[in-house]
């Protein structure tokens, strides 16, 4: 059965505003999608349990579910089974869970922020703010954008508060908007991201 919708659970506004810019050039034609973020992790953690039940009750058959939120400083292991299990304990079917094509629910971790998938496509990032350096991708600490330390975001504001952007702090809902506008998922070097890209792509199959 081709699948007609994809609800996308998130965690905060930045990562509805880069999705909204990324997923309609990234689904095929005539799949529709909603976004719906939690605020902050917290709440995400609280709630999901809850949202998860609600589509239980009355998700149709054609619709997905792709669920994404941050690892930061979280166990990836640990917060990847927190979030199978609350689809499970709601009678829905995870890929991970089942390994079939029938799947209803994927969750996906950004590692270890959203602001990782920036670096991953360097050229968008220069595109919407020419003055950051080139260079940025070769430098030790950047080349593997899933493993660069001490917080994502923070890294992506230095560099851009040093090139004279974001002087008085990084916006992080304007930035996705203006980064996922001009990314292109086929030449990303993250890792999560492709693992991301890819398990949008098989939902709307």
């Amino acid at each position: 059965m081709t699948t007609r919708h994809i609800e996308f659970l998130v965690e905060d506004i930045s990562t509805e505003a880069f999705l909204r810019e990324l997923l309609p050039r990234l689904l095929p034609s005539g799949r529709t999608f909603a976004i719906y973020p939690f605020g902050n992790k917290f709440a995400f953690r609280k709630k999901l349990r809850g949202r998860m039940r609600g589509y239980a009750r009355q998700l149709p058959r054609d619709w997905r579910i792709v669920v994404v939120v941050d690892r930061d400083t979280d166990d990836c292991h640990a917060l990847k089974q927190e979030m199978e299990d609350a689809a499970i304990a709601a009678g829905l079917r995870t890929r991970t869970g089942t390994g079939r094509s029938d799947w209803q629910v994927v969750n996906r971790i950004a590692i270890e922020e959203l602001e990782a998938w920036y670096f991953g496509d360097w050229r968008a990032v220069r595109e919407a703010y020419p003055r950051v350096p080139a260079t940025v991708p070769k430098r030790a600490g950047f080349r593997d954008p899933d493993a660069i330390r001490g917080g994502t975001w923070e890294a992506f504001e230095r560099i851009l508060k040093r090139s004279g952007y974001f002087k008085t702090g990084l916006r992080k809902t304007e930035a996705a908007r203006e980064v996922a506008a001009r990314m292109c998922w086929r030449r990303t070097s993250s890792r999560s991201f492709s693992v991301f890209v890819d398990a949008v792509l098989e939902a709307a199959r």
